[in-house]
């Protein structure tokens, strides 16, 4: 059985949000059991801080990849799909410039903690900044995936693909909008 490249790398990001999931269990865990003996781990806290920095990006990629990131959209949800579309489109847009400003100040904050050390955990902090470049890369490449779809089928980038309309433009019976929730 041959597995694609695209369906590898989604399989891959969970697996990674799994492990640093675990890791911050563990380390928060053995971070308190040591205090309660009375022999604190000092730097499993600050493991802990970072692996979770990047286990929220890892995150906000799953929910990207699935269109589930949360959003408001009682109103649009309430328009027809060529109008959902078009706000769909422009919030793309501006999401993208949004996380390119954040990547670009990411990878000067990075830059610039290089040789500040992390707590007491010895690494640089360097590795704990670098989660916002490399995260919003990550998403950027997602969302413009995406996008492309989009307007290559017709589709929407965000919300997930209806069904199908009525000719008056209504969503199908079947598709929940946010105004049955």
């Amino acid at each position: 059985m041959s597995i694609s490249m695209s369906a590898i790398v989604p399989r891959l990001e969970d697996a990674v949000g799994r492990i640093l999931l675990a890791a911050v269990v563990v380390l928060v865990f053995t971070g308190a059991a040591s205090r309660f003996v009375g022999h604190p781990i000092i730097w499993s806290v600050d493991m802990a801080q970072a692996a979770f920095v990047w286990l929220c990006f890892f995150g906000a990629l799953k929910a990207m990849r699935r269109k589930a990131h949360i959003g408001v959209d009682y109103f649009v949800a309430k328009l027809p799909v060529a109008a959902r579309r078009t706000i769909e489109i422009l919030l793309a847009a501006l999401v993208l410039a949004f996380l390119a400003t954040m990547g670009w100040f990411g990878i000067k904050l990075t830059l610039l903690n290089t040789a500040r050390i992390f707590g007491d955990s010895g690494i640089s902090y360097a590795w704990v900044t670098a989660a916002v470049p490399a995260g919003c890369l990550a998403l950027a490449l997602i969302l413009l995936a995406q996008l492309v779809r989009a307007l290559r089928s017709g589709g929407l980038v965000y919300s997930p693909e209806p069904r199908g309309e009525t000719p008056d433009g209504d969503p199908a019976p079947g598709v929940r909008t946010a105004g049955e929730l």
